[in-house]
């Protein structure tokens, strides 16, 4: 029989990695980097506990560096196979991977200048650019829908995920006997209230199914109590003369937040003059998303398209005609000057937890004021800056200082990307009898057991595995 490895992303929502095998071949699928507090990403630093030279291939579900950052490290160490994805998930993870590698090299020379001078030894960066480089060369698109064979006796098949640009569901065939068997990983799936991308595919039949877990335990506030919400956090700001910051992920959070924005302008809703997107990488993702407006739902790429007040210079409508005030800041320079503005402007920055980039000098010098507003979109994992604000600390360290937390702290659950509690169980009971087994991952014990509890109330079994659990297909 064919067997299933779980290494990662099984006690915690990052890290996500499993491992297939049949008679024949090995596949791997996901290899994500593992965030949040040093103890948790002290386990990248860990070695594979299988052997790379058994791999014949890697699959990747989408681009979030959870689900692909360990994968230059995985090349480092001599993997050279091929790495399947979609085609937008090779373009973003060009982006990410780069700015992944220079953030491992500038951390390992500012930690080597500390060892330098304790005496201690150099330490090496998890991975670098031309590991990097190397990777992408190995990455190969494929369209959703199509079958791939990826080894032997494994035929993959990607169906649309909704949950960021070119995120997906991954099926795995697997037909070393008769009859075959099916592996279908659910990825991150979208939330169906979410703008620009399409909702998640349904799959009808499997043997062993892996679902995310990340909001299992809890609902989505409905999109229309959200935008309101937004909306007043907009105007209360407006009124106040304090800024916005919004950390958000530079990948599908972004994007919609940009779009919810464009939303507002198009009513005549959105007093502030400067709106300015901060995050480099988050710019160039962006711009992917222009090239990919074909993947949209049809409602909100008609709304983009048929936008009338869109600047004439701009050959391509897209998210920046659709919200013309959008700057970006680009340089170092551009992004310290927005330090200087203590009032009326919307500042969209990385990274979404505040565990690093442009975010946390925005933070500095606006934490302290009390009429700024801080916007949480996403997740926030236990451990991270931004789970700490969430959670009502009154001070937090940001860029080598204690900041006073004065700053009105809003969380809107509605933005996130992944699916509520009732948005899984929908999904999964969309597979048809016989039903397939169930195994919960990608999320923390809390979600994981309030999903299993309202899938047991529904005669749905849901499994929860254990770190290098292994189980058969």
């Amino acid at each position: 029989m064919a067997t299933l490895t779980f290494l990662g992303a099984v006690e915690g929502v990052t890290g996500s990695m499993h491992l297939l095998k049949s008679r024949t071949a090995t596949v791997l699928l996901d290899c994500g980097l593992f965030q949040g507090g040093r103890k948790v990403e002290a386990l990248n630093l860990q070695d594979f506990s299988f052997s790379i030279d058994d791999i014949d291939a890697v699959v990747l579900s989408h681009a979030h560096l959870d689900h692909s950052g360990r994968l230059p490290l995985l090349v480092r160490k001599g993997y050279r196979g091929p790495i399947y994805m979609t085609s937008a998930t090779c373009d973003l993870i060009d982006i990410m991977l780069k700015d992944a590698a220079s953030l491992q090299m500038r951390d390992a020379e500012w930690e080597n200048k500390r060892r330098q001078r304790a005496g201690k030894d150099p330490v090496e960066p998890l991975y670098t650019l031309d590991d990097v480089e190397q990777t992408l060369r190995l990455c190969q698109g494929v369209d959703y829908n199509t079958n791939t064979q990826v080894a032997q006796d494994i035929m993959l098949t990607l169906h649309e995920a909704g949950h960021i640009l070119g995120s997906s569901i991954v099926e795995l065939v697997v037909s070393d006997t008769s009859p075959s068997r099916k592996l279908v990983f659910s990825g991150d799936l979208g939330n169906a209230q979410a703008a620009l991308l399409r909702d998640p595919a349904y799959i009808k039949d499997a043997n062993v199914v892996l679902m995310e877990s990340t909001y299992g335990d809890r609902e989505h506030r409905s999109m229309q109590a959200t935008l309101d919400e937004f909306e007043e956090v907009i105007t209360t700001a407006s009124a106040d003369g304090g800024n916005i910051l919004i950390p958000s992920f530079a990948v599908g959070r972004t994007q919609e937040i940009i779009f919810r924005l464009g939303e507002l302008y198009q009513k005549g809703k959105l007093p502030q003059q400067l709106i300015c997107l901060d995050s480099p990488m988050a710019i160039a993702v962006t711009e992917i998303y222009h090239r990919y407006q074909d993947v949209y739902n049809r409602e909100d790429k008609a709304r983009i398209e048929n936008d009338s007040s869109s600047d004439t210079k701009y050959k391509q409508k897209s998210l920046h005609t659709f919200l013309p005030p959008l700057r970006y800041a680009v340089s170092t320079e551009e992004s310290v000057a927005l330090n200087r503005v203590d009032r009326g402007a919307i500042i969209i920055a990385g990274s979404g937890m505040c565990n690093g980039g442009r975010i946390r000098h925005h933070l500095k010098h606006n934490l302290w004021r009390r009429h700024s507003h801080v916007v949480f979109v996403g997740y926030q994992a236990v451990g991270t800056p931004g789970r700490k604000l969430v959670d009502g600390a009154k001070r937090i360290r940001m860029a080598g200082e204690s900041i006073a937390v004065n700053a009105q702290i809003h969380t809107l659950g509605g933005f996130s990307a992944h699916a509520s509690q009732s948005q899984l169980i929908d999904w999964f009971s969309h597979f048809t009898a016989p039903r397939p087994r169930l195994f919960l991952v990608h999320g923390e014990d809390t979600a994981k057991q309030g999903l299993k509890k309202a899938l047991s109330e529904r005669d749905i079994h849901a499994a929860i595995p254990v770190e290098v659990q292994t189980i058969e297909i």
